[in-house]
């Protein structure tokens, strides 16, 4: 059972940001949210967390400052999703601002895996590279940095996963996560991590006195474009400081101010970055690049990020869009296999499994590269935390397994109790509270669901097994305009700090299916009619029912509409 609830919000605060100036509804919105004070709202970058409260910042500014006054030769370690991507992208075009001599290598993920294995340490010591510099990874890569040490490459680690035990023994270590960093924002993304390594290296290389009218400072805010996109693809918390650096990148997205390849991948989106919403990035731009990642390797997606050339980034980004439009191929195939699979668990109607707390499913045809976005789909489906598993190569023995999870169940801390529980079964894990990946073997797929679903059944109540969708109630009829839905999107919304979600009573004027696949409905309210449609869903509504929706512009001919797009009506 789904229910439709309103969020609480403070009238104090909705008050307080009115008198501030803010737009009632926006006041509204965002006192629901936990903004209770205007200077909250502000997005300017002076509102950011000074770096040198990330602890092992300023340690890596001085180790990069000397490195480039040496003139060594770095080399960046990528990670293969669109967090790594742009990390890898700030690096590479913030350090070669300051002369540095850089090049990068992301590992593809089918032969060596995730991080800074002691694999692809060998591997990078073939380009002979002084430094090291992990971008969204090395965090848990205590071995890679140890084979790293022993050829005498120093190591810079810059990462926000969490950490395990130990940690590597790197030259300097980056991570709002690690053991006594007093960074308040610890939901930043990898990228945002790199770009405050970047701002800490500008500020030494300053009190060096190595600028000049003969060579200015370098303009880091060039790189926001690219911070943006990698946050809100790796679906951080929006806290405050990440807010900012997304609003700054957007703003300077719309005024046409960005790098080749993030201009070539919105128009291989057929998106509109004069008016760029964070929903582009993540639903356009970061699936396009995370395509190359899933199915190929990263490299594409970051040569795409990192030329000057247009027409190359063009190109490029051409590619990433058709290995989108097979991704998506693959993953549907996928996820009709699994809903195929699912039917010998104990189902109770469309939003529930009875007898489950969990899911996991193993399939030796699916592919590895797409199995998180499967387990994605299950979680939203059935509102369960999931696991996919897919063969780790073609010998059959071991398997990588992808996880989602649901608000109140951690799922990294789960794969630790279940180590801990069960030693030896998982070969590795990593990952967030939210989203956490790991390796077994094949023939252990079956002791780790039973695992799995005991500690589901241990953390999991059913409240918290009870989708709820939030909204932010009723809306006035007065706001259903074109002019309304363009100040909803010019704000920052995410994870942590969703998109508005409205609720009201509509009765049901007309419901017809398009494509066999998608209810599109007219809506009545009062005098009032609204065009509707809700994607993904055949089943008709009642005569009368409560809709939860969001709004958006529907532009015909030059003439734009208010249209509600569905998120949940009940039945």
């Amino acid at each position: 059972m789904t229910r439709i609830v309103t969020r609480a919000c403070s009238p104090v605060d909705a008050e307080i940001l009115t008198r501030h100036g803010l737009h009632p509804v926006l006041a509204r919105l965002y006192a629901s949210r936990g903004v209770c004070q205007p200077d909250e709202i502000e997005t300017g970058l002076a509102r950011l967390v000074p770096p040198a409260q990330l602890k092992g910042c300023d340690a890596a500014a001085a180790l990069l400052a000397d490195a480039i006054g040496q003139n060594r030769r770095l080399l960046v370690i990528a990670d293969y999703d669109c967090d790594g991507a742009t990390a890898c992208a700030v690096a590479v075009r913030g350090l070669r601002m300051f002369g540095a001599q850089i090049d990068y290598l992301v590992p593809n993920r089918f032969e060596y895996g995730y991080g800074l294995t002691p694999e692809i340490v060998a591997l990078a010591a073939q380009r002979k590279p002084d430094m090291l510099i992990t971008v969204d990874n090395g965090i848990a890569s205590v071995d890679g940095v140890e084979a790293a040490n022993a050829l005498g490459i120093d190591v810079l680690v810059t990462d926000h996963h969490l950490p395990g035990d130990e940690l590597p023994a790197a030259r300097a270590i980056v991570n709002p996560n690690q053991p006594e960093c007093t960074f308040p924002s610890k939901c930043i993304a990898g990228v945002g991590v790199m770009f405050y390594v970047l701002l800490a290296l500008r500020a030494e290389l300053r009190r060096r006195g190595a600028f000049s009218d003969a060579r200015p400072e370098p303009r880091l805010d060039g790189l926001l474009d690219l911070v943006a996109l990698g946050t809100v693809a790796d679906v951080v918390k929006l806290d405050g400081n990440n807010r900012v650096l997304v609003a700054q990148g957007l703003q300077r997205i719309r005024k046409g101010k960005m790098q080749p390849g993030i201009a070539a991948l919105f128009r291989a989106a057929a998106r509109d970055a004069r008016s760029a919403s964070g929903f582009d990035l993540g639903f356009g731009l970061g699936p396009r690049l995370n395509a190359a990642g899933r199915l190929s390797d990263m490299s594409l997606g970051i040569e795409c990020l990192i030329t000057d050339d247009i027409g190359r980034a063009w190109d490029l980004a051409q590619q990433l869009d058709t290995m989108n439009r097979e991704r998506r191929e693959i993953e549907a195939g996928m996820q009709a296999q699994a809903l195929k699979d699912l039917a010998s668990l104990d189902l109770s109607g469309a939003d529930g499994l009875a007898g489950n707390a969990t899911i996991t499913l193993f399939n030796e045809t699916w592919h590895q590269g797409v199995i998180g976005i499967v387990a994605g789909r299950l979680k939203e489906k059935f509102h369960r935390p999931s696991f996919t598993f897919a063969l780790a190569d073609d010998t059959g023995v071991l398997v990588k397994g992808s996880g989602r999870s649901i608000p109140g169940f951690h799922l990294r801390d789960a794969l630790d109790l279940i180590s801990k529980r069960e030693p030896g079964m998982i070969v590795k894990f990593g990952g967030h509270a939210m989203a956490a990946g790991l390796t077994l073997a094949a023939a252990d797929v079956p002791r780790f669901t039973a695992a799995f679903e005991a500690v589901g059944r241990e953390w999991l109540s059913d409240d918290a097994l009870a989708r709820t969708v939030e909204t932010d109630g009723d809306l006035e009829d007065a706001y259903f305009t074109p002019q309304f839905v363009e100040m909803l999107d010019a704000a920052v919304w995410g994870q942590g700090f969703p998109a508005p979600v409205f609720s009201g009573e509509f009765d049901i004027a007309s419901q017809a299916l398009v494509k066999d696949k998608h209810l599109k409905l007219q809506l009545l309210r009062g005098r009032q009619r609204f065009n509707a449609i809700w994607f993904n869903h055949t089943d008709l509504l009642p005569a009368r029912t409560t809709v939860a929706y969001r709004l958006s512009s529907d532009t015909w001919n030059g003439v734009s509409r208010v249209q509600l797009i569905v998120e949940h009506a009940a039945a």
